[in-house]
């Protein structure tokens, strides 16, 4: 099993840890920051350095509950020590740009009840689909103010490992069209836009909204009858 700090500490940008068992060009640690993606966000990259030795983390992804790093040069023998540190420049944008569709998905939610039927993202830009029926260029301008309004307030970004029952009493915590949360998942984590938002996600965010800056909505499209895509984009 891999403690994931992630959950706790978006912030956590080096961490020491012990690989645990190797596959191929994969090694599975005890503990690590490294996000596995999921949610619409990518997984995270950086480099593991140990004893004698360096290697690339190339790709990460969750199995079960151990999380596994592919590498990109030697691999390190299990039980080796080994010291983590993210490509922190491009995890803090994708920490930037989750929080902003967040934001997003928290305005039309609020302002027009739509929900969530996907989304995706790359750092600094993304993408999120909503259950419209119609969509025109001056909808789309009043969601980018309003957006950047809600930016603009500064609110406190938390996070929470919640038990599922407890959790799913929570009103509207699940935004996307479909629960996409499967019934052996008995711990939820949640993400909260103090005074804004506030649903089930397991993705790195910024602590406050104004961390994120200025976003724009670059185009929209409609993606069948009711559903419509708006994509956003981050300053650098």
């Amino acid at each position: 099993m891999t403690e994931q700090l992630y959950q706790t500490d978006s912030y956590l940008k080096e961490f020491d840890a012990v690989v645990m068992a190797t596959d191929g060009q994969a090694v599975t640690l005890d503990q690590t920051a490294f996000y596995p993606g999921g949610g619409g966000q990518p997984s995270d990259g950086g480099m593991l350095t140990w004893d004698g030795g360096s290697a690339r983390v190339v790709k990460v992804k969750k199995h079960g509950a151990e999380v596994w790093h592919t590498l990109e040069g030697d691999l390190p023998a299990a039980g080796t020590p080994v010291r983590g540190a993210l490509d922190w420049e491009r995890r803090y944008r994708l920490m930037r740009t989750h929080t902003a569709l967040h934001v997003l998905c928290g305005v039309v939610w609020r302002d027009y009840g739509a929900s969530v039927t996907g989304g995706n993202m790359e750092p600094l830009k993304g993408r999120m689909d909503f259950e419209f029926e119609t969509m025109r260029k001056e909808l789309v301008t009043e969601i980018e103010a309003s957006v950047n309004a809600e930016i603009a307030k500064g609110f406190p970004v938390r996070t929470a490992i919640l038990p599922r029952e407890e959790a799913f009493q929570i009103p509207d915590l699940i935004r996307t069209k479909i629960n996409l949360l499967p019934p052996q998942i008995q711990e939820v984590r949640t993400v909260e836009i103090v005074g804004l938002d506030l649903q089930a996600d397991g993705g790195t965010h910024v602590a406050n909204t104004d961390e994120v800056g200025p976003v724009r909505v670059v185009d929209y499209k409609s993606k069948g009858a009711i559903n419509k895509r708006i994509y956003m984009e981050l300053d650098a």
